[in-house]
């Protein structure tokens, strides 16, 4: 995973003191157990495993018979043992929750700074089955993502999985600010239900209009209040599974074949989408005089500009505009020169 996966921050001050109160209070505790045994063998005359046994008994005052009569000075030492026992494993008890307190707060912090410093991010909101599946591919592009899910028992989960989140409703104005919206290039809302998807398309929206949400429709009742609500994609899990199954069918070669380009991790043959950005020596110069085919070898699919359809194939004279979305496909290396060309950035 590239630029968003958390990782664990350094202890602070304040948890390397109570690492130490933690140390501390475990000594006090071995000390007392230590001191009892001792005095029962010196004071009673025990054998070291019956003045442990007995020690250990006192201290956790389980109520089980003595081990032997005992006398006043063995009384006496009875008594220190279960108090100084009992503070003890209290202290020790209070250090290992203030402790794991202080790491969790470490680690959230360190996180919200993580999320203030996205820039260009997506927003993944509900981390369900569709969820996980859709944060796993974006991990694996590399691109940067926070995670919003509302149930927080799913925070264990977002921990064991490395990635930035938040829990929370998706559809608050604060949840999403704190999330970054403003700074976003994307949102995904595949929460719960329909109806928090049209309210966190909605709420995307009224902060940033600008801001590409794509969401998830289960309803055909829900796609056009989708978009009304704003949202540039709506997508119906049922009705593209069965598209695809129907293409598995017909044309398998061809599902193959865009499964392969489209997922491809390593330096093969790969798909990528290259927005062009600002003025570089690519705009306003035909495909047939560029270097993308000639030197890159890259293919150039299909071009999407703005307020027009998709252009399939195009020919040699067509122009690239600043702003045009670029489907290309060549190798990964020859895909991040493209990029470069076209003035976006690489890691």
């Amino acid at each position: 995973m590239k630029g968003h996966t958390f990782h664990p921050a350094a202890p602070s001050h304040r948890t390397d003191r109570s690492a130490r109160q933690l140390g501390l209070a475990v000594l006090i505790l071995l000390f007392t157990i230590s001191a009892g045994t001792a005095g029962f063998v010196f004071i009673e005359g025990w054998s070291a495993g019956d003045a442990f046994y007995m020690t250990i008994i006192s201290l956790t005052t389980t109520g089980f018979q003595e081990v032997r009569p005992l006398s006043s000075a063995g009384r006496a030492l009875t008594i220190f043992v279960i108090v100084a026992g009992l503070a003890s494993l209290a202290y020790v008890g209070g250090r290992v929750l203030q402790l794991a307190l202080e790491l969790y707060l470490t680690r959230r912090r360190r996180m919200e700074r993580q999320i203030q410093r996205l820039r260009d991010h997506v927003i993944l909101c509900g981390f369900g089955r569709m969820g996980r599946h859709i944060a796993n591919d974006l991990a694996e592009a590399g691109v940067p993502f926070v995670v919003i899910e509302s149930d927080p028992q799913m925070d264990a989960m977002l921990e064991d999985s490395g990635y930035l989140h938040l829990i929370g409703d998706a559809s608050s104005d604060d949840v999403l600010k704190t999330a970054g919206v403003e700074r976003a290039k994307g949102l995904i809302a595949v929460v719960s239900s329909d109806a928090e998807n049209v309210y966190t398309t909605l709420t995307a929206k009224s902060i940033k209009p600008g801001i590409t949400v794509v969401a998830r429709a289960v309803s055909d009742e829900s796609e056009p209040k989708l978009r009304i609500a704003g949202a540039d994609r709506v997508i119906k899990p049922y009705e593209l599974v069965g598209r695809r199954i129907a293409q598995l069918v017909i044309r398998p070669a061809m599902v193959e074949f865009v499964d392969t380009i489209a997922r491809s991790t390593t330096g093969e043959i790969t798909m990528e989408e290259i927005t062009v950005t600002g003025e570089n020596s690519l705009v306003g110069v035909a495909l047939r005089d560029t270097s993308i085919r000639s030197r890159l070898n890259v293919i150039i699919v299909a071009i999407r500009r703005e307020g027009q359809d998709l252009i399939y194939n195009p020919g040699p004279d067509a122009k690239v505009e600043s702003g045009d979305r670029l489907v290309a496909i060549g190798r990964r290396e020859q895909l991040s020169e493209l990029s470069r060309l076209c003035g976006v950035e690489t890691p």
